[in-house]
Protein backbone atom coordinates (compact mmCIF):
# COMPACT_ATOMS: atom_id res chain seq x y z
CA UNK A 1 0.00 0.00 0.00
CA UNK A 2 1.30 3.60 -1.07
CA UNK A 3 1.30 5.75 2.01
CA UNK A 4 2.30 9.29 2.94
CA UNK A 5 2.64 10.92 5.81
CA UNK A 6 1.13 14.75 8.08
CA UNK A 7 3.33 14.85 10.77
CA UNK A 8 3.19 17.29 13.82
CA UNK A 9 6.18 18.86 14.77
CA UNK A 10 6.85 17.30 17.88
CA UNK A 11 9.25 14.37 18.89
CA UNK A 12 7.62 11.52 19.32
CA UNK A 13 5.66 12.04 16.40
CA UNK A 14 8.27 12.59 13.93
CA UNK A 15 9.73 9.47 15.74
CA UNK A 16 6.87 7.53 14.58
CA UNK A 17 6.83 8.26 11.16
CA UNK A 18 11.07 7.81 10.96
CA UNK A 19 9.84 3.59 12.54
CA UNK A 20 6.59 3.93 9.77
CA UNK A 21 8.66 5.06 6.84
CA UNK A 22 11.54 2.48 7.47
CA UNK A 23 8.99 -0.57 7.74
CA UNK A 24 6.05 0.73 4.90
CA UNK A 25 7.90 2.96 3.02
CA UNK A 26 6.95 6.78 1.62
CA UNK A 27 5.09 8.17 -1.42
CA UNK A 28 4.33 11.66 -2.23
CA UNK A 29 1.01 12.59 -1.27
CA UNK A 30 -0.36 12.84 -4.64
CA UNK A 31 0.74 9.89 -5.61
CA UNK A 32 -0.59 8.04 -1.74
CA UNK A 33 -3.34 5.84 -1.46
CA UNK A 34 -3.80 6.70 2.49
CA UNK A 35 -2.62 9.04 4.22
CA UNK A 36 -1.15 8.78 7.50
CA UNK A 37 -1.75 11.81 10.14
CA UNK A 38 0.69 11.89 12.68
CA UNK A 39 -0.30 14.39 15.85
CA UNK A 40 -3.57 15.39 17.37
CA UNK A 41 -6.84 16.55 15.90
CA UNK A 42 -5.62 19.99 14.64
CA UNK A 43 -2.83 17.41 12.69
CA UNK A 44 -6.12 15.46 11.36
CA UNK A 45 -7.66 18.34 10.30
CA UNK A 46 -5.16 20.26 8.71
CA UNK A 47 -4.49 16.65 7.18
CA UNK A 48 -7.97 16.28 5.84
CA UNK A 49 -7.36 20.10 4.31
CA UNK A 50 -4.23 19.00 2.31
CA UNK A 51 -5.90 16.14 0.67
CA UNK A 52 -9.79 18.19 0.47
CA UNK A 53 -9.39 17.97 -3.58
CA UNK A 54 -7.98 14.39 -4.12
CA UNK A 55 -10.34 12.44 -2.14
CA UNK A 56 -7.48 10.45 -0.41
CA UNK A 57 -8.64 8.49 2.90
CA UNK A 58 -6.70 9.65 5.89
CA UNK A 59 -6.15 7.94 8.73
CA UNK A 60 -5.01 9.36 11.99
CA UNK A 61 -2.78 8.24 15.30
CA UNK A 62 -2.91 9.97 17.94
CA UNK A 63 0.25 12.19 19.18
CA UNK A 64 -2.13 14.85 21.03
CA UNK A 65 -3.86 15.66 23.37
CA UNK A 66 -7.51 14.49 23.21
CA UNK A 67 -7.64 12.64 19.65
CA UNK A 68 -11.07 12.57 19.55
CA UNK A 69 -10.28 11.97 15.23
CA UNK A 70 -7.29 9.85 15.78
CA UNK A 71 -6.68 6.04 16.45
CA UNK A 72 -4.66 4.70 19.14
CA UNK A 73 -0.70 4.50 17.61
CA UNK A 74 0.87 1.38 16.79
CA UNK A 75 3.56 0.32 14.46
CA UNK A 76 2.41 -3.21 13.99
CA UNK A 77 0.54 -4.59 10.98
CA UNK A 78 -0.55 -1.31 9.63
CA UNK A 79 -1.33 -2.19 6.20
CA UNK A 80 -4.34 -4.89 7.29
CA UNK A 81 -5.43 -1.94 10.22
CA UNK A 82 -5.65 -0.05 7.12
CA UNK A 83 -7.24 -2.41 5.15
CA UNK A 84 -9.77 -3.54 7.68
CA UNK A 85 -10.98 0.45 8.72
CA UNK A 86 -14.02 1.36 8.95
CA UNK A 87 -14.54 5.07 6.77
CA UNK A 88 -16.15 7.74 7.75
CA UNK A 89 -17.22 10.04 5.04
CA UNK A 90 -18.88 13.77 5.25
CA UNK A 91 -19.21 17.39 3.89
CA UNK A 92 -17.13 20.37 4.60
CA UNK A 93 -18.74 23.21 4.70
CA UNK A 94 -17.92 26.32 2.70
CA UNK A 95 -17.76 29.64 3.84
CA UNK A 96 -17.84 33.18 1.68
CA UNK A 97 -17.86 36.22 2.91
CA UNK A 98 -16.85 40.61 3.09
CA UNK A 99 -15.22 42.83 4.98
CA UNK A 100 -15.61 46.52 5.70
CA UNK A 101 -12.77 47.06 3.47
CA UNK A 102 -15.14 45.76 0.30
CA UNK A 103 -12.54 42.49 0.32
CA UNK A 104 -14.30 39.24 -0.63
CA UNK A 105 -13.32 35.60 1.02
CA UNK A 106 -14.05 32.38 0.99
CA UNK A 107 -13.04 28.82 2.97
CA UNK A 108 -13.83 25.47 3.80
CA UNK A 109 -14.38 24.10 7.63
CA UNK A 110 -14.82 20.47 8.39
CA UNK A 111 -15.47 21.08 11.79
CA UNK A 112 -17.36 24.68 12.47
CA UNK A 113 -17.56 27.96 11.11
CA UNK A 114 -17.43 30.49 13.76
CA UNK A 115 -18.27 34.35 14.60
CA UNK A 116 -16.50 35.86 17.00
CA UNK A 117 -16.38 39.12 18.67
CA UNK A 118 -12.97 41.39 18.64
CA UNK A 119 -13.14 43.35 21.41
CA UNK A 120 -14.98 43.81 24.84
CA UNK A 121 -18.22 44.82 22.92
CA UNK A 122 -21.26 42.52 22.38
CA UNK A 123 -21.38 41.63 18.70
CA UNK A 124 -24.40 41.70 17.15
CA UNK A 125 -26.02 39.61 14.48
CA UNK A 126 -28.53 38.72 12.18
CA UNK A 127 -29.17 35.32 11.21
CA UNK A 128 -31.05 34.21 8.31
CA UNK A 129 -31.48 30.55 6.92
CA UNK A 130 -32.75 30.18 2.76
CA UNK A 131 -33.34 33.98 2.29
CA UNK A 132 -35.87 34.46 5.39
CA UNK A 133 -34.79 36.32 8.66
CA UNK A 134 -34.86 33.96 11.41
CA UNK A 135 -33.30 35.96 14.08
CA UNK A 136 -33.15 39.98 13.79
CA UNK A 137 -30.53 40.30 16.02
CA UNK A 138 -28.57 38.15 18.17
CA UNK A 139 -26.27 40.12 20.88
CA UNK A 140 -23.94 37.25 21.73
CA UNK A 141 -20.02 36.88 22.26
CA UNK A 142 -20.76 35.04 18.93
CA UNK A 143 -21.96 32.20 17.08
CA UNK A 144 -21.33 28.46 15.39
CA UNK A 145 -22.17 26.56 12.40
CA UNK A 146 -20.86 22.98 13.03
CA UNK A 147 -20.81 19.80 10.93
CA UNK A 148 -22.33 16.48 12.62
CA UNK A 149 -18.09 15.59 12.60
CA UNK A 150 -17.20 18.76 14.29
CA UNK A 151 -20.35 18.63 16.71
CA UNK A 152 -18.08 17.11 19.75
CA UNK A 153 -15.64 20.09 19.43
CA UNK A 154 -16.29 23.83 20.20
CA UNK A 155 -20.02 23.76 19.39
CA UNK A 156 -20.24 21.41 22.20
CA UNK A 157 -18.05 23.72 24.69
CA UNK A 158 -20.76 26.18 23.52
CA UNK A 159 -23.25 23.92 24.79
CA UNK A 160 -24.46 23.13 21.54
CA UNK A 161 -26.11 19.49 20.29
CA UNK A 162 -24.36 16.39 19.19
CA UNK A 163 -25.04 15.59 16.37
CA UNK A 164 -24.92 11.99 14.42
CA UNK A 165 -22.18 11.34 11.78
CA UNK A 166 -24.96 10.74 9.59
CA UNK A 167 -28.08 12.91 10.84
CA UNK A 168 -28.22 15.37 8.02
CA UNK A 169 -28.19 18.13 9.87
CA UNK A 170 -26.10 21.14 10.98
CA UNK A 171 -26.21 23.00 14.43
CA UNK A 172 -26.50 26.37 14.85
CA UNK A 173 -25.39 27.51 18.21
CA UNK A 174 -24.44 31.25 19.87
CA UNK A 175 -21.52 31.31 22.14
CA UNK A 176 -22.82 33.09 25.36
CA UNK A 177 -25.94 34.92 24.34
CA UNK A 178 -27.45 37.62 25.80
CA UNK A 179 -30.32 38.67 23.78
CA UNK A 180 -32.44 36.83 23.42
CA UNK A 181 -30.92 35.17 26.59
CA UNK A 182 -33.23 32.06 26.23
CA UNK A 183 -32.19 31.22 22.71
CA UNK A 184 -30.32 28.34 22.34
CA UNK A 185 -29.78 27.46 18.84
CA UNK A 186 -31.29 25.22 16.28
CA UNK A 187 -30.68 22.26 14.28
CA UNK A 188 -30.56 22.29 10.67
CA UNK A 189 -31.17 20.72 7.63
CA UNK A 190 -27.95 19.97 6.09
CA UNK A 191 -29.34 22.01 2.93
CA UNK A 192 -29.70 25.09 4.56
CA UNK A 193 -28.08 28.43 3.31
CA UNK A 194 -27.11 30.22 6.62
CA UNK A 195 -26.33 33.79 5.83
CA UNK A 196 -25.04 36.28 9.02
CA UNK A 197 -25.33 40.25 8.71
CA UNK A 198 -23.13 42.00 11.37
CA UNK A 199 -24.94 45.19 12.87
CA UNK A 200 -23.11 48.02 13.88
CA UNK A 201 -20.15 46.67 12.63
CA UNK A 202 -17.85 50.05 12.86
CA UNK A 203 -18.51 50.06 16.61
CA UNK A 204 -18.83 45.93 17.55
CA UNK A 205 -16.18 44.30 14.62
CA UNK A 206 -16.20 40.41 14.56
CA UNK A 207 -13.82 38.08 12.78
CA UNK A 208 -14.98 34.86 11.32
CA UNK A 209 -12.98 31.15 11.87
CA UNK A 210 -13.43 28.61 9.23
CA UNK A 211 -11.53 25.44 10.98
CA UNK A 212 -7.99 27.33 11.55
CA UNK A 213 -8.80 30.42 9.00
CA UNK A 214 -9.50 33.82 10.32
CA UNK A 215 -11.23 36.68 8.59
CA UNK A 216 -11.16 39.88 10.76
CA UNK A 217 -13.79 43.13 10.16
CA UNK A 218 -16.51 41.24 8.64
CA UNK A 219 -19.41 42.45 7.66
CA UNK A 220 -21.14 39.21 6.04
CA UNK A 221 -21.19 35.84 5.71
CA UNK A 222 -22.79 32.58 4.32
CA UNK A 223 -22.37 29.21 5.13
CA UNK A 224 -23.45 25.96 2.99
CA UNK A 225 -22.41 22.49 2.99
CA UNK A 226 -19.78 21.84 0.27
CA UNK A 227 -21.86 18.97 -2.31
CA UNK A 228 -18.46 19.17 -4.26
CA UNK A 229 -16.36 18.32 -1.97
CA UNK A 230 -16.41 14.84 0.00
CA UNK A 231 -13.69 13.63 2.43
CA UNK A 232 -12.78 10.26 4.03
CA UNK A 233 -11.29 9.50 7.73
CA UNK A 234 -10.35 6.01 8.52
CA UNK A 235 -11.04 4.50 11.94
CA UNK A 236 -9.62 1.15 13.85
CA UNK A 237 -12.67 -1.45 13.80
CA UNK A 238 -14.81 -0.94 16.60
CA UNK A 239 -13.96 2.87 16.94
CA UNK A 240 -15.83 4.68 14.33
CA UNK A 241 -16.26 8.23 14.54
CA UNK A 242 -20.11 7.08 14.41
CA UNK A 243 -19.75 5.32 17.29
CA UNK A 244 -17.13 7.75 19.02
CA UNK A 245 -20.11 10.76 18.91
CA UNK A 246 -22.92 8.34 20.17
CA UNK A 247 -20.44 7.08 22.93
CA UNK A 248 -19.93 11.02 23.88
CA UNK A 249 -23.46 11.63 24.41
CA UNK A 250 -23.20 9.52 27.40
CA UNK A 251 -19.80 10.38 28.83
CA UNK A 252 -20.53 11.23 32.80
CA UNK A 253 -17.00 12.63 33.77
Amino acid sequence: MDIAYFVADRPDALSAKAQLVDRYGEVAVEDCEVLIALGGDGVMLDALHAVMDQDIPVYGMNFGSVGFLMNEPTHNDLPARLQRAERARFHPLRMRGSTTSGETFDALAINEVSLLRETRQTAKIRISIDGKVRLESLAADGVIVATPAGSTAYNFSAHGPILPLDAQLLALTPISAFRPRRWRGALLRHSSVVRFDVLDYEKRPVSVVADNKEFRDVVDVTVAEAGDKCLTMLFDEGRALDERILKEQFHTD
